[in-house]
């Protein structure tokens, strides 16, 4: 079945249409800072994935999805001529809320579900949301399905969902732990298991996704336990520009100082703050380790900060478990920052965590899943290469396969 994935972000697209017969990718798209005068969109066909740049220029996330759907039926590369070749689409969808606890068919019920979750995950779920009623007016007879991050979280146990408030707010609101980036966790532990060559269900694992957007999670015997993003993805880990977790008072006090409505208090917490806010430089990791490495202090001060963090939140996991058999480092930071890994795992050696050096390092290695642990290491450090697009494929073929006729 060939598959089209949506990933849509706020001001990011990512796109493959997957053949899941052979579990292989056919095209790949990535466009980024879409709603501005910067944006740009590359779009690339199988076998040479020989990327090609298009004319964007101010089109907005969904306006570039139109524009690549009119690429696959025109480029002389498309597999397809027609958007009927297209027999599913696979849509990344952050949060469920507790309406959805597995991936579903997108139907008029479904859809808004979806609506009443935007507010769960501001930067995303709205465009996610745009993405698919666009193909529904597009591509009308075309099955749709929803893969939520936030599904794999549903196994977490009230003692980790739940917030010490009022019960009242959890009964009218819904208010709890929701989590995000499930799919990546999910895909994680499972190549990790495999890289192990252990059953996943016995196994202890911390999974860390760490890209621009980042959040960790502690996976026992296959099953997501506890995860650091919250009741939406601003809670946990300091990222690109969200500031992860802050003592709520500090914002209840800013907006009283600074006079901020809750939009402004909202725009400084999700896109003003984390590492862009410390380094004053970029929300880019890679940007911001070139301005360390030049000797800039706020920078240094950045990474500092991140690393430290990533490694509280580590350490934490590794007292919630019963047992701890390997932490699995993914997405863009965690999969390609050699130097990041060795800051990191350098404060956690005391623990079992023991890097080598030598497999650590990235030369020749981009896209390969390893172990990067010295051989005796009692917990061992593995590199997984994130690939939440065949996953959400996966889902979406089953999901559509078991359509009655």
């Amino acid at each position: 079945m060939r598959v089209l994935v949506v990933n849509a972000g706020s001001s990011s697209l990512k796109c493959q249409l997957i053949e899941t017969d052979g579990k292989v990718s056919l095209m790949k798209c990535l466009a980024e800072k879409a709603g501005t005068l910067d944006v740009f969109m590359n779009v690339s066909f199988a076998p040479g994935f020989q990327k090609t740049a298009h004319d964007v220029a101010g089109l907005t996330v969904p306006e570039c999805l139109e524009k690549l759907l009119r690429v696959l039926v025109t480029d002389p590369a498309s597999p397809i001529r027609r958007l009927d070749e297209v027999r599913a689409i696979g849509n990344r969808i952050v949060a469920g809320g507790e309406f959805f606890s597995a991936s579903v068919l997108i139907d008029h019920d479904v859809r808004e579900k979806l609506s009443l979750c935007e507010e769960l995950a501001p930067l995303h779920n709205p465009a996610a949301d745009a993405c698919i009623d666009l193909m529904r007016r597009l591509m009308p007879d075309t099955p749709q399905v929803a893969v939520f991050d936030t599904a794999f979280h549903a196994t977490m146990p009230p003692k980790a969902y739940l917030y010490p408030l009022p019960m009242a707010y959890y009964e009218k609101y819904k208010i709890r732990r929701y989590g995000a980036h499930g799919t990546s966790h999910r895909y994680a532990a499972q190549q990790a298991a495999n890289l192990l060559g252990r059953p996943l269900e016995d196994l202890g694992l911390i999974t860390c996704h760490l890209g621009n957007g980042g959040s960790i999670t502690a996976v026992n015997h296959g099953e997501s336990i506890d995860t650091t993003m919250g009741f939406t993805p601003l809670e946990g880990l300091m990222m690109g520009t969200r500031s992860g977790s802050v003592d709520p008072a500090i914002i209840t006090y800013l907006m009283r100082r600074e006079n901020m409505s809750y939009d402004e208090m909202d725009a400084v917490l999700n896109r003003e703050s984390g590492v862009l806010g410390i380094s004053g430089i970029s929300a880019d990791m890679r940007d911001v380790l070139e301005a360390a490495g030049a000797g800039n202090a706020q920078a240094e001060l950045a990474i500092e900060m991140y690393v430290y963090r990533v490694q509280k939140a580590i350490g934490s996991y590794y007292a919630a478990m019963t047992r701890t058999d390997a932490v699995v480092m993914t997405a863009g930071i965690g999969e390609n920052s050699a130097e990041l890994r060795e800051r990191i795992f350098a404060g956690l050696a005391h623990m079992g965590m023991i890097l080598d050096k030598e497999r650590n390092d990235v030369t020749g290695q981009i896209g390969v899943n390893r172990v990067i642990s010295i051989d005796d290491s009692p917990i061992k450090i593995c590199i997984v290469t994130t690939d939440e697009e065949m996953r959400i494929a996966r889902e979406t073929d089953d999901l559509v396969c078991r359509m009655p006729a």
